[in-house]
Order: C-alpha cells, then structure tokens, then sequence
C-alpha cells in the first residue's frame, strides 16, 4: 500500500534544507519509500479527521532526541518516518509540543514529518494544534493540507470551505508554498484530488468562487505532467478568463515532451495567449535541452514573455555548460533580462572559476546589469577573501545595493579578521547604525547575534 504522506512531506523537507523538489505522490524502487511503505498503518482507510483508536505500533526509534543525534541526515530522515507511523494521535499531539525545544534544521525537518503524518490520522487536530503555533503554524498547514488531500481529498476540501480564514495568509501570497510566497490552499488540495480522481477535481474547482483559477490550472497542470494531450482536451469545461495559466501549464509539459507537437497546440489558441504558451514551451523544452531551448529564444519576439524566460534558459545551460550560458545572454538585448539571469549564472561560473567570473561580470558596462553580476558573484564566492571581495562590492553603482553588498561581506570579514573589518567599517561610508550592528555582530538588519544552542531559535 502506498504510503502517501512520505512524498510531499519529504520533499517538502528537503525543499526547506536545501531547495523545493516536487515529488509525485507514486510508489517508487526507492530503498528509503520502500521501507516507508512498509512503515504504513491502516489509518487512511478510515474517514479522515477522526482518530485512530488503533494500538499505535512499536517503533524502532526510540525517541526524537535519539534521532537528532543520529549520523546521517538520511538515517534521521528515516528513523523520523519510522518514529511518527509508530505513534497514535495523540502521541503525535505530544511529540508537536516539544518540536520548539529543536535545534531550527532538526525542528524543520521534524515538523514536516510529524505533521505530514498526524495528517493522515487527525488531521483537524493537527489543524487545530497549528494555530497555536503562531507565525510558524503559517509554515507546516500546508504541509498538513496536502498529507490530508492525499488520502481524503473531499474532506480536506470541506474543511478548507468551513475554515477559509486559516488558510487566508496561503490564499493571499501565490507561486512557492507556505506564508513566504505560497502555494493556495484551493491549489493543494486541487493537484492532490486531480493526481486520484481529475474530473471529481475538477467539478470541485468548478463550483469554488475563491481560488477558482488557481485550483482549475492545479489540475490541468497535474494531468498535463503525464497527458498533455488530456489535459487540452479538459480546458473546455474551464471559463475562458481561467485558462490562461492553464496554457501555460500545458505548454511547459507539452514542450518537455514534444516540442513541435507543442507548436503546433499553441498556434490553436487564443493570439494573445500564444506568446507567454510558448515561451512556457520552451521553457519546458529547456528542462531537457537547454541548448535546443536557446535556439528557440532566438526566434522569439521580443517582449515580458522572451524576457521571463531567458533566466530559466540561463540557468538550465549553465548547469550543462557554463560557457553557452554566457554567451548566450551575451547576445541578448533586453537589460532586464540579463539582470534577472545573472544570479541563475554566476553561481555555475563562480565553481568553475571565480577569477573569470569576476572577468564576466566586469565585461558589462557599469549599471544595473554589471551591478546584478557583481552581487551575484559575491553571494556565490565562498573562497574569496573578503578583503578582496568588499573592494569588489565598491564598485556598485546602485548605492542601496552596494550598502548591501559592503555590509554583508564585513560580515564575514568580520568573522575572519575582527580588527582589519572594524577599521574597514568604521572609515566606510555605511550608514552609522549599519555600522554598529556590524561591529556589535547583530547583522544587517539587527538582531540578536547570538542565540543559544539548542533551544528556542538556537542553531
């Protein structure tokens, strides 16, 4: 049986440590899902929102302080799954309360856990404990929503319709996941019902009046990932002034698949859609062939739509080859463009060699786009001297950024060379108070500097 919660929740964790992955909620030849599998109760065949009343099975961790101090981020990522599918409701209620005594990274990746399986069991408890949490019940609702949505999508569905102000922070802010930039609570629960049932999915997102938009293109998105071709077929039943985003979400997985079948769908749709559907195509073309894909941008007309995707290009062949990249957004026109790019660049420049990356980014004139390379290749240097790196950060034209810039690399100067950064910082034109919480080690923007280990905040 599969065990779903483990998907979304684990991408999830690893999305906070290290970057969002988006998994699908498939049973995989994985070793790590195959023992999580296993791991599964009998909980989601019940109605969801009611408690297990069954004997919770023994785990074979002992408890979450054993697992923190585990070596192997993967082997706590383990023994955490096995830990939680081992506790009833209400143990799993206990275990919430103790989360804030963690260290942050373990805290995160524990709550992503904990509560990615207390939804499954109880999920309006684990809704109800989350708004205790203040600003960080914000982060883990989604995360319960999903685990929910998973297994019983029709009540999740109801709950988000009888609670719509818990999830108002989510509905406001659309594009990523959680408080931050956050995925809506219509399209989480809209991708979790398409991926078991995507015409009940659909009816539902149908009949919402709030986040009617974003749930429809949540399911066409999730057919398209595996049928384009269906999920064309279902933009008929979609009012016309919601299937924008439902292009686009087609087109990207229509271009990754077939580029020129791609083509040949955008030039059926309406003329003001096609060019924001096919830069999305080749911007799915892009996630297999980068350099295909610039080719293709070549060819495009100029405008915002060539302009939002030149940055993902950028980023996909600098993954494969460094040196088409640049060239490649050499020979752009658009200075917005090339400054949005620069930070998808110069991390792949920076690894291969920091010297020529330097030498790239001083190859543009002084301005906004030689000021987003400059930055960018400071944030990326981790092995330069930061006595050499803030002389580089002087160089910025735009003063807020370079007040930035300098700040942040007396921070590390600091760290390494208390003496020559103070005197650095003191003789620097930095606002005074920016000054002192350097010196103070308070950071940028205030702040404690330092917080003790382990407990609430701690490292």
């Amino acid at each position: 049986m599969k065990n779903s919660w483990i998907f979304p929740v684990a991408t999830l964790v690893v999305g906070a440590v290290g970057g969002y992955i988006s998994g699908k909620n498939t049973d995989s030849g994985d070793p790590l899902a195959q023992e999580a599998a296993a791991q599964r109760t009998h909980s989601t065949n019940r109605p969801a929102g009611s408690a297990s009343n069954e004997a919770p099975k023994k785990s074979r961790a002992g408890n979450i302080d054993q697992i923190v101090r585990m070596p192997g981020n993967s082997t706590r990522i383990q023994a955490l799954m096995d830990f939680y599918a081992g506790l009833s409701p209400a143990q799993l209620a206990e275990e919430a309360s103790k989360l804030e005594n963690l260290p942050m990274s373990e805290r995160i990746m524990a709550s992503f856990l904990l509560f990615g399986r207390w939804a499954e069991v109880d999920p309006t408890a684990a809704m109800t404990f989350s708004s205790t949490m203040g600003f960080a019940g914000g982060f883990v609702r989604p995360t319960i929503l999903q685990s929910w949505a998973s297994v019983d999508p029709a009540n999740a569905a109801k709950y988000y319709a009888s609670n719509p102000r818990e999830f108002s922070m989510m509905d406001m802010m659309g594009g990523g996941r959680g408080p931050m930039g956050g995925q809506s609570a219509s399209s989480i629960i809209a991708s979790e019902w398409a991926r078991q049932d995507p015409a009940a999915a659909m009816a539902w997102a149908n009949a919402l009046t709030s986040g009617k938009a974003e749930a429809l293109n949540s399911v066409v998105s999730e057919v398209a990932k595996t049928d384009p071709r269906k999920a064309s077929e279902m933009l008929g039943s979609m009012d016309p002034a919601s299937r924008a985003g439902a292009y686009r979400s087609i087109a990207t997985q229509y271009g990754a698949m077939d580029f020129n079948e791609a083509q040949t769908w955008i030039r059926t749709l309406p003329a003001a859609d096609q060019a924001a559907a096919l830069a999305s195509a080749i911007g799915g073309l892009s996630s297999k062939d980068p350099a295909a894909a610039a080719t293709k941008v070549a060819a495009m007309e100029a405008g915002d739509a060539k302009d939002h995707l030149i940055p993902d290009v950028v980023r996909d062949l600098a993954r494969k080859d460094p040196q088409a990249a640049e060239d490649f957004l050499k020979e752009q026109t658009s200075d917005s463009a090339k400054s949005d790019s620069m930070s998808k660049l110069m991390p792949a420049l920076v690894a291969k060699n920091p010297v020529t990356a330097l030498a790239y980014a001083n190859s543009f004139a002084p301005g906004p786009v030689r000021d987003s390379a400059v930055q960018s290749y400071l944030w990326s240097n981790n092995t330069g001297a930061p006595a050499d790196l803030i002389k580089t950060a002087e160089s910025i034209t735009n003063e807020d950024d370079k007040n930035r810039a300098i700040g942040m690399t007396a921070m590390r100067w600091m760290r390494e060379d208390a003496i020559a950064a103070t005197a650095y910082v003191q003789a620097s034109t930095l606002p005074d108070d920016t000054k002192q919480r350097i010196i103070d080690g308070k950071g940028m923007w205030g702040g404690g500097g330092h917080r003790g280990q382990g407990g609430r905040g701690g490292n």
